[in-house]
């Protein structure tokens, strides 16, 4: 068998007394999505850090089509790319001259960087605004803009940290095209994202963290049948007729969920479940005031790993984005 192109043994990190990876493994193959879901402050971003040499582990190993990441920086450094949290573009620059300057800081030959910057601009539906300033971009353009730049070099090893957070649905669709048209291509890249939805539309096999754990780690189809194949969701007038509610489910549904005014339910009955529920809550008459039934998500996928739903963190302790963005140019 061949090597994979991502490999993650033991991983751990520490920032003072915050233990933010723990033993983390994963691997990718190559020419494949892997999917990193997690809530904020999961680990997700660390571990990307790590892998493209702008943070080192304390304990495990991490390496990048066979080349460590701890102990071959600069051979790492020269097979991947990388798009962060943030569009790290230079906003006064044209389009252009962003990919201009990136192919520069690579060392790419000048008779190289001007056929594949108009490329670049071509392939992201950029190149009308080529002239412009970033800051004149939208922000969907600034993100395919970042992803371009982090493709100068043609890298094999992409790594793509939240990439769709906060566009819009038509940019993320574009994005989630773009993403499977680089695979397509031979490209392998590794996702970090906090939408289940994101990671099963892209990702050959997801790893789900969780405080610096990896709790699941599986395919995508073999996840969400785990999780069930629909939620529904119940809204009460109130907690009381929400507790009545679930008492009147409970024979039917032990494992439901209550929150305040809320009853959720994961069941791979799809949408027969909707003819049950209402025919039970009607004999108890306590209809509910809102229903709805939609695919698992994020709080669902950890709701079923964890018994809690997921919760909202400080990502990073102080000062470690300002180094992540400090390291990313050094790692072009």
């Amino acid at each position: 068998m061949t090597e994979p192109a991502i490999l993650v043994e033991g991983l751990t990190k520490r920032f003072g007394d915050l233990l933010a990876l723990e033993g983390v493994d994963f691997e990718a193959p190559e020419r494949s999505v892997f999917g990193l879901l997690g809530p904020n402050g999961a680990g997700k971003t660390t571990a990307i850090r790590i892998l493209a040499t702008v943070l080192a582990p304390d304990e495990g190993r991490a390496s990048v089509l066979g080349r460590d990441v701890v102990g071959d920086p600069d051979g790492v450094r020269r097979v991947i790319g990388l798009a962060g949290q943030f569009a790290a573009v230079d906003p006064n620059l044209t389009g252009e001259e962003n990919l201009w300057l990136i192919g520069r800081l690579t060392q790419m030959e000048d008779e190289a960087i001007i056929p594949r910057t108009k490329e670049l601009l071509r392939r992201f539906d950029l190149d009308d605004a080529a002239d412009r300033p970033v800051r004149t971009y939208s922000g969907g353009m600034r993100r395919r803009l970042d992803i371009a730049a982090a493709l100068v070099p043609r890298p094999p090893v992409l790594f793509l940290d939240e990439p769709t957070t906060g566009l819009d649905l038509q940019s993320r669709n574009e994005l989630w095209q773009m993403i499977r048209e680089l695979v397509r291509e031979g490209t392998t890249v590794l996702l970090t994202t906090q939408y289940l939805e994101e990671a099963d539309r892209l990702s050959d096999r997801i790893a789900v963290i969780d405080h610096g754990h990896v709790i699941a780690n599986d395919t995508p189809a073999r996840l969400k049948s785990q999780l069930g194949s629909t939620v529904a969701e119940l809204g009460f007038e109130d907690e009381a007729h929400a507790e009545r509610g679930a008492a009147l489910l409970a024979p039917s549904y032990p494992e439901i969920d209550r929150s305040d005014r809320t009853i959720r339910i994961s069941t791979n009955e799809g949408a027969r479940i909707l003819v049950d529920v209402l025919r039970i809550l009607e004999s108890g008459d306590e209809a509910p005031a809102t229903l709805a039934v939609h695919e698992p998500s994020l709080d669902d996928v950890f709701l079923s790993l964890t018994g809690r739903r997921a919760e909202a963190e400080d990502p990073e302790p102080p000062g470690a984005e300002a180094n992540g963005r400090r390291g990313r140019r050094r790692g072009r």
